[in-house]
């Protein structure tokens, strides 16, 4: 009886041990788990934020684009007004001469 008795309680200890086996794996298979979705949800977000900054990237392209279309026209309009001005200037110069023409002419 003493025999039957010491193979039980041999057999608890074991299934004991097994159980206790189980759960540390059990355990460490849940910690892995949770450590492999944080790095998967990590390796997602640094996805997204490489489109962000691609998307960005391109609205910023477009912009500078456009500045520069800009500057063109900018520098097309100078060219026109330095022109206009110019042509004021010698039509100032020209009645300047013919109005002392005109005072000369009528002293």
């Amino acid at each position: 009886k003493m025999a039957a008795g010491c193979a039980a309680d041999a057999q608890a200890r074991f299934g004991h041990s097994v159980k206790g086996l189980l759960t540390e794996k059990v355990t460490s298979c849940g910690t892995d788990v949770i450590a492999l979705t944080k790095q998967v949800l990590k390796g997602s977000r640094s996805a997204e934020l490489l489109g962000q900054a691609a998307r960005n990237m391109v609205m910023q392209e477009d912009a500078i684009l456009h500045s520069e279309d800009s500057l063109r026209k900018m520098a097309i309009i100078t060219t026109h007004l330095q022109y206009q001005q110019e042509a004021i200037q010698k039509n100032v110069e020209r009645s300047s001469n013919l109005q002392d023409q005109l005072n000369h002419l009528l002293k």
